[in-house]
Order: C-alpha cells, then structure tokens, then sequence
C-alpha cells in the first residue's frame, strides 16, 4: 500500500474525531437526530481546522445505510466510497477551478438527477468564495429551492467575499483556531501510534508554529520524523521552523521588562545570526506580553491562557515586575512594528528600535499623570494660568453653572513711559520707580500674546537695566520656574514687546537674584467675579476657581497650552504626547 502522509492518515472520520469544533459538530449531530437538515451549509475558518473534514463527514452521516445517522460503521460501503472520493452521489468541487458561470450551469443540469444509490446528492465546493459574482447569480436560485435529494456544502477561508445573496441561503458555522493544549495532545496520540519519541517542548513549539491550523502540525511532524527519524527534541523543530526557543523568548521579553537594552540587542543579535524568523519572533513576543496582560487583568485565571507549565512560572514571575499600563504600551509599539516590518528594507534594525521604543514606553507616563504634575508644579509655583489650563484638559464634564468665589483680580493698565527717549540707552537699577513701571508695562504686553508666559514672569522681578540689556531676576525659590522662560522664543517675545514700547535692540538676561522687599503699598480690594468650572473637588478645578491673578482676559487658548514652553518641556521629560484639550 502506498505511503499516506499524516494528515490523511489520520483524518478524523466521525464526529466525535475532530479536534477543537464541538460546537460545529454537535450541532450537526443534533440536527440529524432532530431529522432538522437543511439545504445548504457554508462552513467558514482558518486553513487546516477541519470545514471540508467536517463536510465530509457530514455526508457520510446523510448516506450512509440507514441513515441519516450519526454513529455510522465504518466498513459501510457508501461511507467507504466518501472516504475514497469516489462516490457517485457525492462530488467534490474546487471553487478556484471552477469558477466560471459555465461550470455553474453544467451542476444546475446535473442537480435535477435523482441519486445514484444512495438518499441525497451532495455538492461539496470548496474554496466557494472564487466563484465569480455571474457564477453565484446563476446559483442563487437552484441554492434557495433544491430538490429534495440535493445537498449543498460550501466550505471557505473568506466568507467576506461571498454574496450576501448566498449567505442568507445557508446555515453558517464559523470554525475557531483550535487550541495549543489540544494541538499537543493530538500530535502526541500520532506519535506513539507511529512509534516516534518526541519530547514535550518540540510538541508546543510544533503547535506554536501552527497557529492553530492541526493540518499544518500534522504535516510539521511528518516533515520532522522524515529529518530526525523517531527521536525528535525542541532544538530539531526550531532549527527546521526558524523558531526561537521558549527560553530566548522569555529571557528577550525580561529584557524589555528591566530595560536591559544591552540585553536585548544581544539577545536579538543572537537570534538574527541563528537565523530565526524575525516576523514570527516579533509575533511571538507580542503573544507572550498579550499573555503576562491577559494573566494580570484575569487575576491569574489560567484557563484564559494557552501555555506550558514551564512558561507558567516565568509569567507569574514577569507579571509582579510590570503594570497592565506599561504592558498595554509596548504592545502598542510593537503592533506598530508588527504592521510596518513586512515593508522594512532591514529587518534587524527595524526590530531593535522597535524593542528600544518599548523599552521607552515602559517607563513612558500618561499625559493625564503628566497634567496632574504639571498643576502641582504650578500650584507650588504660585502661578494660575496653566492650573486653569491643566483642569481644563483633564476635566471630563461639560461645564456646570458658574460658580461665584471671591477672588482678588488684578488690573493692568499701561501709562506713559518716561525711563528715557528712544534714541539714549535704558538704564535704571532695581527699586527705581521707572524700572518697576516699565517692568509692569511689559507684563502686559506679554500677557495680551502669552497668557503662559506671563504667569511665569508673575514671580520675576526687574533688577537693572544698562547698555540696552534688561537683566530680570528670579528669586531662588523659583529658580526651576527661571529654566522653563530662559528660552529663544521667550526672548523674542520681550524682544518684541520692547520694541512695540519704544525701545528697540533690547537684550534680555535672565539671573537667580533675591526678590527686592515690598513696598508698604494696599491691599487690592477683593472683588466678586464669576468663574466658570467643571463639576470636580479636585484640587486642580479648586486651584483654578479661586486662584488669584487670572482675569477673564487671560483664559489661555487650546493652541497656547500646547506649545507653551513648560507643556512642551513636560513632554518632553515624561515622552508622552497631547491627545486632547478641552477649553
């Protein structure tokens, strides 16, 4: 007898033989005993999980003597006859061959034929979804109304490409992936009956490489008794595959957890010269760190997991290092990876800045964390407007009534220069009255442009001005206040403002300077405003109500908040990005 491979061999022949697709096949079986058989089936799922099989079988339910059954013999000579593919009154059609109207037309002359032995004529197309749109238009109406002796099976990997017109004809089982766990057990069963020692580690990653396709574990094994003869180990199937092992896997996924990027590119490095797939590696990792979020979020429920007890004890150990946060960003990176490495002119190098940038993304913080920090900054810092501008982007309620507080409002009102003529150079030393007057002119300028800008400047103060270079200081304790301003773009614009005051080829120096002690000057009088917040208690909406400082003319614009200096900074700092602000 010819040789069989073991994906033929091994076909499952009832029911009760297919692994993975109960809720397939039994439903078959109780619309047998039901006598509740249709006309016409469509069987959809991934390649290698069982839709022609299960078509088969059922057709030798329907045929077989006494039937329809479900528990047939298997020495019944019309269900020999299906097995074999040489029955007369079941015809087995390729779809991608015959796609063509006519072909069509010939199996709408043949179905009014009554069965040759057997109770139904049946039509097996496989592949159904290539059949052209006229071919499907000529079989939309001999699918509705058959003749009573006519079956029709339809099986397809891409049911989305099949008419509506024919998918409302028929009932519809959509076949899963089937298993790791079952894909072992299976392929263990094969290998006692064919004599083959294969241990433990080579079957899961035989079964890794499958993708839950058993006729593509099947015909790996068969692949592999053929190359190892009937001892095949872990090493044999990576080799053959391209695979890596279940330890590099683990250890390169430690890596990205501690941010040993030096680890990882070696680890890697390794892994390329092997010559592993780099697709499948990257595919690999993203399912184990889908498996550490999965066994986080589940609290530890195994049964939602498809691994070996070895990668048990390493999940539970690299769970306790991470939160679901940090895991949910390096998947996001690398399903980026994922998408663009098919297109990738180097395939190594795309891979290792994709293992940095989740090494990043680990230690990255949400832009809601970087807005609460933000507003404690400012909060410390005795500054309103970006408070106001930071519980406004976090704020996720409409706006609620006003709420009226009392709150001390300032007014600014520019007057008359007199520190000097245009054409002679500034000059004036911290405490002259000039000096102060032209510092509190340029606070308004700035404020009309930069809201921002001139709530950090709330907390400098004038210290001289000589040679054209006007020197503002920042008392210590708002030094780090100094950083976020000393920048081009705040230079440019007291610049400008100083020109638009008269007082052009003005340089601007910023020095850590103890403020000057207050003049004995009134209290402003506390006046009643009306501030309009979200509906919160907390601290950053309080801050934002009440603080002083900020009148309804310096409410900061969504465009402001963005590329303010201390939000970019932020950013900048913590490596996120805005998503949205709400002003």
């Amino acid at each position: 007898m010819a040789y069989q491979v073991i994906a033929r061999k091994y076909r499952p022949q009832h029911f009760d033989h297919v692994v993975g697709q109960e809720h397939v096949t039994q439903t078959l079986a109780n619309a047998i005993e039901q006598n509740r058989i249709a006309h016409a089936y469509l069987f959809c799922g991934p390649r290698g999980t069982g839709k022609t099989t299960i078509a088969r079988i059922f057709a030798k339910c329907l045929n077989c003597t006494g039937g329809p059954k479900v528990d047939f013999q298997d020495d019944d000579p019309r269900c020999q006859e299906i097995t074999e593919g040489r029955s007369l009154d079941v015809l087995e059609i390729d779809g991608a061959s015959n796609r063509g109207i006519e072909e069509i037309r010939e199996l709408r002359e043949t179905v009014k034929y009554v069965p040759a032995t057997s109770k139904f004529k049946i039509y097996i197309i496989d592949e159904v979804h290539m059949l052209t749109k006229e071919a499907f238009n000529a079989l939309l109406k001999t699918l509705e109304e058959p003749p009573e002796h006519v079956k029709f099976m339809f099986a397809t990997t891409e049911p989305e490409k099949v008419l509506p017109t024919i998918l409302s004809r028929c009932q519809r089982f959509d076949l899963r992936r089937i298993p790791v766990a079952l894909i072992v057990k299976h392929l263990r069963e094969i290998a006692e009956k064919e004599k083959v020692q294969i241990d433990e580690a080579a079957l899961y990653a035989i079964a890794r490489g499958a993708e839950g396709a058993m006729r593509d574990a099947e015909s790996a094994l068969d692949q592999l008794i053929s190359f190892c003869g009937d001892q095949i180990v872990e090493s044999d199937v990576l080799s053959m595959f391209g695979l890596a092992a279940q330890g590099q896997l683990l250890s390169l996924a430690l890596g990205v957890l501690k941010g040993d990027a030096e680890r990882v590119l070696r680890d890697l490095n390794d892994l390329a010269q092997h010559g592993k797939d780099l697709s499948r590696l990257l595919a690999d990792l993203l399912n184990h760190f889908r498996n550490l979020l999965i066994y986080q979020v589940s609290k530890g429920d195994w049964k939602l997991l498809e691994v070996s007890e070895a990668e048990k004890e390493s999940i539970t150990a690299q769970a306790e290092q991470i939160g679901a946060d940090a895991l949910t960003r390096i998947m996001e990176v690398l399903t980026d990876c994922e998408g663009g490495l098919r297109n990738a002119a180097s395939k190594k190098i795309f891979v290792e800045v994709a293992l940095l940038r989740a090494i990043q993304a680990r230690d990255a913080v949400s832009i809601d964390a970087v807005l609460q920090q933000l507003t404690q900054l400012q909060a410390k810092a005795g500054g309103s407007a970006p408070a106001s501008a930071a519980t406004k982007a976090i704020g996720k309620s409409p706006p609620a009534e006003p709420i009226k507080t009392s709150a001390h409002v300032g007014t600014f009102s520019p007057e008359p220069l007199t520190v000097s003529a245009r054409t002679e150079p500034l000059t004036a030393a911290a405490g002259d009255e000039a000096l102060d007057q032209l510092w509190k002119n340029i606070l308004e300028v700035v404020g009309r442009a930069s809201a921002f800008t001139r709530s950090y400047l709330l907390e400098a103060h004038p210290v001289a001005v000589a040679n054209n270079v006007f020197t503002i200081g920042f008392d210590p304790e708002f030094a780090d206040q100094m950083e976020l301003v000393n920048n081009s773009k705040t230079h440019t614009l007291l610049q400008t403002k100083f020109q638009e005051l008269g007082h052009p080829n003005i340089q601007i120096k910023f020095i850590k300077a103890e403020a000057p002690a207050p003049a004995n000057t009134p209290v402003p009088v506390a006046q009643s405003t009306t501030v309009a917040a979200a509906p919160s208690d907390s601290a950053a909406t309080q801050a934002a109500v009440s603080q002083p400082k900020c009148s309804q003319a310096e409410r900061v614009s969504a465009e402001d908040f963005k590329n303010d200096p201390l939000i970019q900074k932020a950013l900048e700092i913590f490596k996120g990005q805005i998503v949205e602000v709400r002003v």
